[in-house]
């Protein structure tokens, strides 16, 4: 007999071994096999999701660590926050824009127990978003914020629902945005706050231009492979 060929005794002792091994290994572990799938690669699109109204006020509070584990067990890749504002990066598969956005809208809502809305930008909208800011806008002395519309909320609909003091307030439209400046030394005299009466403003989400360039500076980099 060559001696490769498997005796039953030989066969019976390597079963032997390896039930001792796996009891010594103990059963699987779920969580590093669930780590690990969180890992693998995912292709498709970077994207970034913009959370509307978590962590604001004491208000609807979520934890970034359990938000990145909320997209990573939805299957998404390279997941990661920026602040606390619900400022997620991710990579995904193609998809329509509202079909994800739904998608995201009910898990997370679900998870969190809470109504979630999101935006979604890519690396072009997000570029286009800061490219066609007015000149000028973010300069010292002034508070800007850009109002990011959750579709099918339109730009006009939204322009017609802010007020404007003149002489601290501006306004212009947008990709699928508003610019609003405040003079900031007059900032308590603004009118934006009466925005936040209106039916539009529950489908919106504002990031302040400071915020709004990082995040663009950090997809832009997510593109090119950081």
């Amino acid at each position: 007999m060559s001696e490769g060929t498997r005796t039953p005794d030989r066969l019976d002792h390597n079963q032997e071994l390896y039930q001792l091994s796996y009891a010594h290994r103990g059963a699987p572990n779920l969580a590093a096999e669930r780590a690990r799938e969180r890992l693998r690669p995912v292709s498709g699109t970077q994207q970034l999701a913009l959370i509307r109204g978590i962590n604001v006020g004491g208000k609807n509070m979520i934890r970034m660590a359990d938000l990145r584990l909320a997209f990573e067990e939805l299957g998404f890749g390279e997941v990661r926050t920026y602040i606390q504002t619900g400022n997620v990066f991710f990579r995904a598969p193609r998809e329509r824009r509202v079909a994800l956005s739904e998608r995201l809208e009910s898990n997370l809502s679900a998870r969190f127990g809470i109504e979630l809305k999101v935006v979604l930008l890519s690396e072009r909208r997000l570029r286009d978003v800061v490219e066609s800011a007015p000149e000028g806008f973010g300069a010292e002395g002034f508070n800007c914020d850009v109002i990011f519309l959750r579709p099918p909320l339109g730009v006009r609909e939204t322009l017609g629902s802010i007020e404007t003091r003149e002489g601290i307030d501006q306004v212009w439209s947008g990709p699928e945005v508003l610019y609003f400046s405040r003079l900031a030394s007059r900032a308590s005299g603004s009118r934006l706050s009466k925005f936040v009466m209106t039916p539009a403003y529950k489908e919106v989400t504002i990031r302040s231009w400071r915020t709004v360039t990082k995040l663009e500076a950090m997809l832009e980099a997510r593109e090119e492979g950081w």
